[in-house]
């Protein structure tokens, strides 16, 4: 139990997924896996391509609340999904 606990603890200092996510942002042969916060907000931030979309903004609020230690990361990789779905460049939210 203590060792679940000592996982789990840094997952949420980390912000890594339990689970990693599949994208394709740009080129048909240019598949991205996002395994963590910082990862995600990279790609929001840098690769997305519906820049005004409103739920890539929420995608971005909830990596920044987790950055922050407000949330746990499955906040953020649920927003993401929701976002990346949204852009229509998700491929799978687990490998």
């Amino acid at each position: 139990m203590e060792q679940q606990a000592k996982v789990l603890e840094g997952r949420v200092r980390t912000g890594h997924f339990r689970k990693p996510i599949v994208i394709q942002p740009g080129r048909i042969d240019r598949d991205r896996v996002v395994v963590s916060v910082s990862d995600a907000a990279e790609v929001l931030l840098r690769d997305w391509p519906k820049p005004t979309s409103e739920r890539r903004l929420a995608a971005i609020r909830a990596c920044l609340a987790v950055m922050r230690g407000e949330k746990r990361p499955r906040v953020a990789r649920q927003a993401f999904i929701v976002a990346a779905k949204d852009a229509r460049i998700l491929l799978g939210d687990q490998i």
